[in-house]
């Protein structure tokens, strides 16, 4: 797919990418504005964010009664056998399960001589992939890293988390064995990026340092509705942005690499089966509550989980790196559109009638009706980057010693 600065503007704002770290911090041109205005109209506009924020966070409130009230959890308690029956089988025990040093050279196994020859092989290969690629790749990987955020995040969930930390629940269970999973992702990424030597890896880490600092923002009520919704979706995404990544490298040569995105990429796909499954249950016991929560979720736009990511040099660092990630194809504004139209079908949102309310019924067709709305500012988002036709704007990536990669912003 062609980039564009347009699109990279849809993938960076419209499809959940921030403009800034700071979730509540205004885009430039908005503080530029802002000062340029009288006093009184500043005073205006900030009472019009303060309450659009209150508004805001009394819909919230809202949506969490609703889906916090006892027949609602009830739904998820008598959902555990079958959750026991359908969604723990989709793990796989650690003797079956890869782990990193299955795909990356292991010393100890090598010795020391075949170490140093697979080491050189390795970073022969890493020496021909670009710059963009790698920026990409390490967003990914800063993202896998940051899994005890998502951990927290699980087991805010009413009637589905994992209480003291050992609970014998089949969604506790799933809890601690997705983390298990999941906790061998970064941990290869990890590894291939030392061993590659392209990578300041000092920026790196302290880049998931900040973002675990930071935590993470999933703009939704911490139902389990809300939850399993978002994470189905995000499950999905990092499956294509793993998937994309490994046939990007294979291209230039990158064989180790690709088999690390791909394996990574699989587990993602079975996550995604769990999490879907799981939705879609709450859709056939609950309806109502589940599609109303559904558009819930679009109206505010699923937030990229590591949207606060922060390396203390690039105060736009989540913006560039989702633009980067536009024009290298490895997750675009069309992924997004098409992980909604792929979760719609599966779902079967579009043939929900039985047990809808009148906002179940709305909520229903603002969903449907949304991929159809997200290719149409597709479109005019190309049209007008064809337009403009700007040149691109050279970005120093402090992962990649500074070195700068050509961007089209906005």
């Amino acid at each position: 797919m062609a980039a564009s600065a347009t699109s990279s503007t849809l993938a960076a704002t419209r499809f959940g990418y921030p403009n800034r770290n700071c979730h509540l911090k205004p885009p430039a041109t908005a503080t530029l504005r802002f000062w340029r205005c009288r006093r009184s109209a500043a005073a205006a506009a900030v009472g019009g964010v303060v309450a659009t924020r209150r508004e805001t966070e009394a819909e919230e409130a809202d949506e969490l009664r609703r889906c916090l009230a006892p027949e609602r959890l009830e739904v998820l308690e008598q959902m555990e056998p079958w959750v026991e029956a359908h969604v723990l089988p989709l793990l796989k025990p650690a003797e079956e399960a890869w782990q990193p040093a299955d795909l990356v050279p292991d010393a100890a196994a090598l010795g020391a001589d075949g170490f140093h020859a697979a080491c050189l092989e390795l970073r022969e290969r890493a020496a021909g992939v670009p710059d963009a690629h790698l920026v990409c790749l390490v967003g990914n990987m800063v993202t896998e890293e940051a899994l005890p955020t998502y951990q927290s995040m699980a087991n805010r969930f009413e009637s589905a988390r994992d209480v003291t930390g050992a609970d014998g629940t089949a969604w506790a269970r799933w809890i601690r064995g997705w983390s298990a999973e999941e906790n061998r992702h970064g941990d290869v990424l990890n590894r291939y990026m030392y061993l590659s030597g392209r990578l300041d890896m000092r920026q790196v880490e302290r880049t998931v340092h900040r973002l675990i600092s930071s935590g993470m923002a999933m703009h939704a009520p911490a139902s389990p509705y809300h939850g399993f919704i978002y994470v189905a979706f995000q499950e999905r995404a990092t499956s294509i942005s793993h998937g994309n990544t490994a046939r990007n490298v294979r291209a230039h040569g990158d064989d180790a690499l690709a088999r690390i995105c791909g394996a990574i990429a699989a587990d993602e796909k079975r996550h995604e089966a769990a999490y879907t499954r799981v939705v879609e249950k709450l859709l056939e016991a609950d309806p109502d509550t589940t599609v109303r929560a559904l558009a819930y979720m679009m109206r505010r736009r699923i937030t990229m989980p590591a949207a606060l990511m922060d390396d203390g040099r690039d105060a736009d660092l989540f913006a560039h790196y989702a633009a980067a990630a536009q024009q290298a194809g490895t997750y675009t504004a069309s992924d997004y559109r098409s992980i909604l139209e792929h979760l719609i079908r599966r779902w079967r949102v579009a043939e929900l009638e039985a047990g809808l309310s009148g906002e179940g019924r709305r909520a229903r067709d603002y969903v449907c009706a949304l991929p159809q709305k997200i290719r149409r500012m597709e479109e005019k988002a190309h049209d007008r980057a064809a337009q403009m036709r700007k040149r691109p704007t050279a970005i120093p990536f402090s992962w990649i010693f500074d070195k700068p990669v050509d961007l089209m912003l906005p």
